[in-house]
């Protein structure tokens, strides 16, 4: 398996995820506490906490795994059958309770239930937990969540945590803490990149591994993924955050294999590894299983959510359904036959974007839609900052991964958005660890002289390595330089932060879609503090970002 490996100086696998990797009123949140739940030896226990996820006007879905028994470990397929309890309520004491009902918990679906409960009001917060057991009966925490707003009613705004790019082997996930410790989130938007399949020690190097993955090799089977899952979950800030907040998902290539697409991956050797449609299958089963998620078709993410008259979020899918990526230098990036959406979800895309009648079309994009290409950059830093934007160290301004491989695709859907007159269009994007704020320009060469059809804010990773981790420097030096010439090849890009791990606030209002950026103080620190950085808007109509000197917090 030699090809997974860099050229030096550069040390590792050279899966492109160590190549993009080189690269508010605060409240206590309402989780109950521990990531256990107090049982008898022998009986059922909620050890992987409680979630909520994709909210619609009348109904949330809820989400849990139960434990019957100490072996029925997440990927054992042990473990007897087992009732569990739901229930929903107006109040944390459960005084008001409004729906409640009865699931099992088999092994067929690794003792994870899921309830989509419908009949609740619209822009309401609920409370939820579940239990299981005999008649004494095992609880687990008690969540809050909060539906949408009604399709059509007015609203003032709505508010997003977003959030990509989640490695166990990096540091904590502190960002996840202090998103869960916000009452002000409507939901929170996960962007791809939930978990990460590697071995242990192969991203990043085994000396600087913070908290070692569990299944320690690389994972490739149901049973492996069902397990990776299972330990990401034992995170006591990701069980923070989804006991609080509804949490949007979609994914991208690390929830299968570095650099997937619908034939296979970088990340992938068929002769060692089996297939790739058994690997995928697999991993999609446990994605499924273990997130709360509902499947808009079978074996997808794409779909479309609605609040109220400002926002549709439309969701997409760019791993189930795109083309091989192209090989460097050889022009096929402009090859109308290769797609990164599929034919059919670019049709619902382009549909949906042109029927919208709410004020802001977010779309959740797990990789850049934007262009980026390379300009004077010093020898010093070209390599390591081609491998963060997966580029090739020549710096041919290419990303064969993201949208900069499908440039047909893009331009299709970039001229619909001219040709139809839809404004108000935001990528949100995670991917590349690196925070921005995007114009997207019609045509990039000439910009700004050519018009921009839409805006694009990418988040940077909650612990997944940047350009600073991967050259084990201090921040705000040879990042500097960087960001610069970036900017200076990339008119459209307002601003670019390589430093940083973090989260982002975005705040839709019908004046105008703000993104706050937030730091942590360091992500190899379970404590690690948030602080805002910076903050972009575009304002209804104009397609464009500008900065803003104050978050909307």
């Amino acid at each position: 398996m030699t090809s997974r490996h860099l050229s030096p100086p550069i040390s590792g696998p050279s899966r492109r995820t160590v190549v993009k990797a080189a690269a508010a009123t605060a409240v206590a949140a309402p989780v109950l506490g521990a990531a256990t739940t107090a049982r008898a030896a022998d009986g059922p226990a909620f050890l992987h906490g409680i979630a909520s996820g994709d909210p619609l006007p009348d109904g949330i879905l809820l989400w849990t795994r139960v434990t019957p028994a100490p072996d029925a470990v997440p990927g054992s397929g042990r473990g007897a059958d087992t009732a569990v309890r739901w229930e929903v309520a107006g109040d944390k004491e459960f005084t008001r309770v409004v729906a409640r009902g009865t699931t099992v918990a088999t092994a067929a679906s690794d003792h994870t239930v899921k309830a989509d409960v419908r009949g609740l009001s619209p822009a309401t917060t609920y409370w939820f937990r579940f239990s299981a057991g005999d008649g004494t009966g095992t609880f687990s925490p008690t969540g809050r969540t909060r539906t949408a707003p009604a399709a059509g009613a007015a609203t003032p705004g709505v508010r997003f945590g977003v959030v990509s790019c989640a490695n166990w082997e990096s540091g904590f996930f502190s960002p996840y803490r202090h998103l869960a410790a916000r009452a002000d989130l409507d939901a929170v938007l996960h962007l791809g990149d939930y978990i990460y399949e590697y071995a242990s020690g192969s991203y990043p190097d085994a000396e600087y591994v913070v908290r070692p993955h569990e299944p320690k090799h690389e994972i490739l089977t149901l049973a492996d993924y069902r397990t990776r899952h299972g330990n990401y979950k034992t995170d006591s800030d990701l069980q923070a955050l989804h006991a609080t907040h509804p949490v949007i998902a979609i994914w991208d290539d690390h929830e299968f294999a570095n650099d997937a697409w619908s034939g296979g991956a970088e990340n992938h050797t068929p002769g060692t590894e089996g297939s790739w449609a058994d690997r995928a299958a697999g991993a999609k089963q446990a994605y499924f299983e273990w997130m709360p998620v509902r499947a808009s078709t079978e074996g997808t993410v794409h779909r479309r959510l609605r609040f109220g008259n400002l926002a549709d979020l439309h969701l997409l899918d760019l791993r189930t359904f795109r083309s091989q990526q192209s090989t460097i230098g050889n022009g096929s990036v402009d090859d109308p036959d290769r797609t990164i959406t599929g034919r059919a979800q670019l049709d619902w895309l382009k549909s949906g974007l042109a029927g919208s009648d709410a004020t802001w079309k977010l779309v959740g994009t797990s990789v850049m839609i934007s262009p980026v290409a390379f300009g004077s950059v010093p020898a010093h830093l070209l390599e390591p900052l081609a491998e963060l934007l997966g580029l090739p160290t020549e710096g041919l301004a290419v990303n064969v991964d993201q949208w900069d491989g499908y440039t047909d695709d893009r331009k299709e859907l970039i001229a619909h958005l001219r040709d139809r007159s839809i404004t108000n269009t935001v990528f949100l994007t995670g991917d590349i660890h690196m925070a921005w704020a995007n114009d997207v320009p019609v045509k990039a060469a000439t910009y700004p002289l050519s018009a921009s059809a839409a805006t694009e804010f990418v988040v940077t990773s909650v612990t997944s390595d940047n350009l600073d981790d991967i050259l084990h420097v201090a921040p705000q030096t040879v990042s500097v330089v960087a960001a610069a010439a970036v900017k200076a090849a990339n008119r459209h890009v307002k601003w670019v932060d390589l430093d940083s791990h973090g989260y982002g606030v975005l705040d839709v209002t019908a004046e105008r879609s703000q993104m706050d950026y937030y730091a942590v103080s360091d992500k190899t620190k379970r404590d690690a503090t948030s602080a805002w950085t910076r903050s972009y808007r575009t304002l209804s109509g104009t397609q464009k970002v500008e900065r803003v000197d104050h978050p909307v917090h």
